[in-house]
């Protein structure tokens, strides 16, 4: 199964943006990796996936990394259906509630790894396969020594603006403001993808984005949210 190979960029390869921290699985969540994975999951193969028989359909598709729990994107792909949508994320507590979730209203526009999010761009999307990613409050690694870690690397974001359509839409937010500050330098600088709200703008927060259980915490402990829209040029 490979992972990396002699092109991949060294922060993509010895850097994790993410700690695994798993936690314990409900007897419901377990049971939904038991009897719901063979009908949301796709296993890591490490090349190129057919989602079109997957999903069973030819249909514009939105990656979201890091879904947490999932409420984001369980609500997402309920209220817009004609497109399908691939969730990665590596704690197996939020993918098993997000399955038991879906599984509820008889999903079918849902998939979702199980991985490394680096990874599965790298080797299970192809180039031009998403019309829309997302990337909502991913760890922002608060200590200077760990920014480093922070997903949205030039390298990083040029990995995900050849997985894109032309024209194609990059939604970032984040709750933490020197997180905010290094997503909006990455990407004016970054050649593959143009400022959608104006140079060096944030973004008003888009209807489709719904305020989940994490961002009302945090707005009531007085955190800011700052949204970035992005197109692949």
């Amino acid at each position: 199964m490979p992972t990396t190979d002699d092109t991949t960029p060294e922060y993509m390869r010895r850097i994790r943006s993410f700690v695994l921290r798993e936690g314990r699985m409900t007897p419901a969540q377990q049971r939904a990796f038991d009897t719901l994975w063979s009908r949301f999951g796709i296993d890591y193969r490490g090349a190129p996936h057919d989602f079109a028989a997957s999903f069973g359909r030819a249909a514009p598709r939105v990656l979201e990394i890091g879904f947490g729990n999932g409420e984001a994107l369980a609500w997402a792909s309920e209220h817009d259906q004609a497109r399908d949508f691939i969730g990665v994320e590596v704690h197996g507590p939020g993918v098993g509630r997000l399955m038991n979730a879906l599984a509820a209203r008889d999903a079918t526009n849902v998939r979702l790894y199980k991985h490394d999010a680096v990874e599965v761009l790298q080797h299970e999307i192809a180039p031009g396969t998403l019309t829309e990613a997302r990337i909502w409050f991913p760890d922002p690694w608060h200590k200077k020594r760990h920014n480093k870690r922070r997903l949205i690397q030039p390298e990083f974001v040029a990995l995900l603006a050849s997985r894109m359509v032309p024209n194609g839409l990059l939604h970032l937010a984040t709750d933490w403001l020197p997180y905010a500050e290094h997503m909006l330098e990455v990407m004016e600088a970054a050649p593959g993808w143009r400022n959608a709200t104006g140079p060096s703008q944030y973004a008003e927060k888009p209807e489709w984005r719904i305020e989940t259980h994490f961002e009302r915490r945090g707005l009531k402990l007085g955190h800011g949210v700052w949204d970035l829209l992005y197109r692949k040029v």
